[in-house]
């Protein structure tokens, strides 16, 4: 059995960018059984020429029980692919199971409440902001000229 939960990490590189961790529920994250995965290489393609055109390093892996498929050819090494399409197999098998529940989800809705606290506190600005301007006009207007 091979255990990659270390290895989570969410389908898009901007869901990570502040969303901290330390409240995921990592619990129904699921486990990949070497069993349950159909692995091929085949040749990529792409920007590389020959070297790509040649080489048997683009994986393709198809989760038997779902029928959920991946292919990877992101690096020019096979050793890498078969790494990161496992970590992009996990990630989509955990949407596929777990729904609003699966990492992803949950990372969404702390960026969402991070950004609604965001323009919280920037509306609470403004509107001191407006109520200070205001303040400012009534002085000017109302009590002391200049001379």
């Amino acid at each position: 059995m091979l255990m990659l939960r270390t290895l989570a990490r969410p389908l898009s590189s901007n869901l990570c960018r502040l969303a901290s961790t330390a409240h995921l529920d990592y619990s129904r994250y699921p486990t990949l059984q070497e069993s349950d995965i159909e692995e091929n290489l085949m040749r990529g393609s792409g920007p590389g020429g020959q070297a790509v055109n040649k080489t048997n390093n683009c994986v393709f892996l198809r989760h038997l029980p779902t029928g959920i498929t991946v292919k990877c050819h992101l690096h020019r090494l096979a050793s890498k692919n078969r790494i990161e399409a496992r970590k992009i197999l996990l990630d989509k098998l955990d949407v596929h199971l777990n729904g609003d529940h699966s990492i992803a989800a949950q990372m969404k809705q702390l960026d969402q409440k991070k950004s609604t606290e965001r323009k919280r506190r920037q509306g609470k600005l403004q509107e001191m902001k407006k109520n200070w301007q205001s303040r400012e006009r009534t002085e000017d207007e109302g009590g002391t000229t200049k001379n």
